[in-house]
């Protein structure tokens, strides 16, 4: 889809720049000590979650004794803030579908800030259930054109198990069952490809084109949901030229 941005490839580029903005260390801290929790240890080995994320966090040149607290905390070794998995789903301009992924320490809190954003940056927070049928989970996974040539990602990728390719400008996306999503990741780092992003995600199954007025809308929305610190994920629906989001 040359000449066009998509939500999950300015969700890629915007989380490049989180990370230098050092913002992503907060949210990968949270993510480490839910997973730790929720998996009931804090082995890397048999807790998937948290192994994933703490190799994002490694890939974040997070430090080790940050990792190791963020843990601690999780499996309750280290007091600290227990946070609760929340999800709102709402309505940017043009009717684009909006979900959002947090943890917070404070339900009221998050639920009224998330609100808020809704409604001052051109949307409005819906009920649970509302959007969430628009998209589809899937394994998500980013790959720099100059690694490898198509045929040869594209037979890596399908042979573990991938279900799509795409070309999408200087990169290749790769889709997979969220099952098989481990695998298909393993398979590419196997071949020597660093993955530029990897991860499971919501993939909505149509996308709505934006112009003008409600391109500018759904980016000052999308960028004030992601900036709020308990937010971790956002995932929306919208299609915009790369001469608008210019």
């Amino acid at each position: 889809m040359s000449g066009h941005s998509k939500w999950h490839t300015i969700k890629h580029k915007k989380g490049a720049l989180d990370a230098k903005r050092g913002k992503i260390f907060t949210k990968l801290i949270k993510e480490i000590t839910v997973a730790a929790r929720t998996g009931g240890t804090g082995d890397l080995d048999s807790n998937a979650r948290l192994r994933k994320v703490v190799t994002d966090a490694k890939a974040q040149n997070m430090p080790n004794d940050t990792i190791d607290r963020a843990i601690k905390r999780g499996t309750g070794e280290l007091e600290g803030a227990s946070y609760d998995e929340v999800v709102y789903e709402g309505y940017g301009p043009n009717g684009v579908a909006v979900m959002v992924e947090g943890l917070t320490d404070n339900r009221n809190r998050t639920v009224a800030e998330i609100r808020h954003i809704f409604s001052k940056n051109g949307g409005n927070m819906g009920e649970s259930g509302s959007v969430g049928w628009m998209f589809d989970k899937k394994g998500y996974i980013v790959v720099d054109k100059a690694a490898k040539s198509e045929e040869e990602l594209f037979e890596i990728a399908v042979g573990a198990g991938a279900n799509d390719m795409q070309d999408e400008g200087d990169v290749f996306e790769i889709f997979t069952a969220p099952e098989n999503f481990d695998a298909v990741a393993d398979a590419i780092k196997a071949a020597g490809i660093e993955p530029q992003a990897a991860e499971l995600s919501m993939i909505p199954q149509n996308y709505i084109k934006l112009e003008g007025a409600d391109a500018k809308t759904m980016m000052k929305l999308y960028d004030a949901l992601d900036d709020n610190d308990d937010v971790q994920k956002v995932w929306a629906n919208f299609d915009i030229d790369e001469s608008e989001m210019e």
